[in-house]
């Protein structure tokens, strides 16, 4: 996501932090490097103008020329025009005072509506909402059939009534919902390959009937300035309330995102980041800003590991760390639980520091590698899991038949557990898994302190990177660095 851009902005910000005095000169060339990452970008033209005379506004000027630390100020201010362009925050769904509260998808075919449908069915019900899903796309075959099954994946209900006027279909779904207790409703409509009178016609009869609470425009970020104008159409008749913007997994680019707001007036209000339908995230302009200048995106990574590490699971893990009782078969549950917080490429994005420094190729490697090391350990029996000291040559000619490697690729994965093991006890005798510590473990302690005294913070530990500091992340509080003044 947004890779391109990110890279080029990064090598703008290298080269104008790596000098020791900026000039007026320096700054107007970092601008015009600025302004070409966002054309290449396919950034909206005006907007990408607007967006520089902003910056221009800010930084030419004695307040950056003069700044201790020139490089970081030109960085904000890049930082905050862009927040500033994707709509200053997070804007969270409205909902109505009289149940249902009712969303209406729009968009065109091939943009991901229907599976997006379900996805925000599916997060409304993890805040213990009981929507439903009604099937009002009659014209594209088998978009009924395909509702139907993805609200059978997430158990939640489908309301069809098949070839009928969609009209008609909405109408009794409203109905339905208030007998049955349904406090939100998702109308799933009809796209077209194109936008025609037709087609805007009857969303607008449907938006008359049913006075949606929101009328959510599904966006695929991967078609760049097609999507903004197709956006301003869809407003033009509709007035959307905001926007999903999907497939921006796929998108190195990003101009559709950084676009959208600015256009329309209307906020992207989430974006969904892979074919899984838990993968819907609300869109957060000071955390994409973030990524985009490769300073990683720790809260969401933070969300994502709340939501999906199971609590219990995670106290017994430590209790196993702290016995050195950690098996293969732990390991795999904490690759199963990794693989829930998305790709490693998506992860290692949100991580400060590495975004954006790692290559493709070697973030591909690691994916390799890790779906080998699951095979192998799958391949394995539950007693080898448990007790790697089973596995003689004849086990490990048997798992790496089963799993599509060699002797070698087992000796190598044994090997390096059993190293990782030795850490993990040495670490525990350390007591930094809790319990007792060791001489070692004291002396750790009794140097962070007097680290923390010497940096004239009381004996505490020092910030994280960047000013981020742990109980901010825990309180999904932003940086400093992030917040607009």
């Amino acid at each position: 996501m947004f890779e391109n851009l990110s890279d080029k902005l990064q090598d703008v910000f290298k080269k104008i932090s790596g000098k020791g005095k900026i000039s007026e000169e320096n700054i107007t060339e970092a601008i015009r490097e600025v302004r070409r990452a966002l054309l290449e970008a396919d950034v909206n033209l005006k907007v990408v103008k607007d967006f520089i005379n902003n910056v221009k506004e800010q930084a030419i000027g004695q307040e950056v020329i003069k700044s201790i630390s020139p490089g970081q100020q030109f960085i904000k201010i890049i930082s905050d025009a862009m927040i500033e362009l994707m709509g200053g925050e997070n804007q969270t769904l409205a909902t109505s005072e009289k149940s249902p509260t009712v969303y209406m998808m729009v968009g065109l075919q091939g943009s991901g509506k229907t599976t997006t449908s379900a996805k925000l069915a599916l997060n409304l019900r993890k805040q213990g909402k009981r929507p439903m899903l009604v099937a009002a796309d009659i014209y594209r075959p088998a978009a009924i059939k395909q509702l139907e099954v993805l609200g059978k994946q997430i158990n939640i209900p489908v309301f069809s009534l098949g070839q009928i006027s969609p009209v008609e279909i909405v109408t009794k779904s409203l109905v339905f919902a208030k007998e049955n207790g349904h406090d939100y409703i998702i109308l799933d409509t009809a796209g077209r390959l194109h936008i025609d009178v037709e087609l805007m016609d009857e969303l607008v009869k449907i938006k008359q009937v049913v006075n949606p609470t929101e009328i959510l425009l599904v966006v695929d970020s991967m078609i760049g300035q097609d999507a903004v104008k197709m956006s301003e159409s869809f407003n033009e008749y509709l007035n959307i309330t905001g926007v999903i913007a999907t497939k921006l997994d796929g998108d190195t680019r990003g101009g559709a995102a950084l676009s959208i707001k600015a256009v329309t007036g209307k906020p992207i209000k989430f974006m969904a980041m892979g074919e899984k339908l838990d993968a819907l995230e609300p869109f957060h302009p000071e955390r994409i800003a973030s990524r985009i200048l490769g300073m990683g995106d720790i809260l969401t990574l933070i969300e994502k590991a709340q939501e999906n590490i199971n609590e219990d699971e995670a106290r017994a893990l430590e209790k196993k760390l702290r016995k050195s009782d950690f098996t293969l078969e732990d390991f795999l549950g904490q690759m199963k639980q990794m693989k829930r917080l998305g790709s490693l490429e998506q992860i290692m994005g949100m991580i400060p520091g590495l975004g954006g420094k790692l290559k493709s190729e070697d973030i591909a490697e690691g994916e390799k590698q890790m779906k080998k090391i699951e095979a192998i350990i799958q391949s394995m029996t539950l007693e080898e899991r448990r007790n790697t000291d089973l596995i003689n040559v004849s086990r490990k000619n048997r798992i790496a038949k089963g799993s599509g490697s060699t002797a070698q690729d087992i000796n190598k994965l044994l090997k390096q557990f059993a190293e990782m093991r030795k850490m993990i006890k040495g670490l525990s005798d350390m007591g930094l898994f809790g319990g007792a510590k060791n001489k070692k473990g004291k002396q750790l302690e009794k140097m962070m302190k007097g680290m923390g005294g010497k940096m004239g913070m009381g004996g505490k530990m020092p910030d994280l990177p960047l000013g981020v500091k742990a109980e901010d992340l825990m309180n999904k509080k932003m940086p400093d660095f992030f917040k607009r003044k």
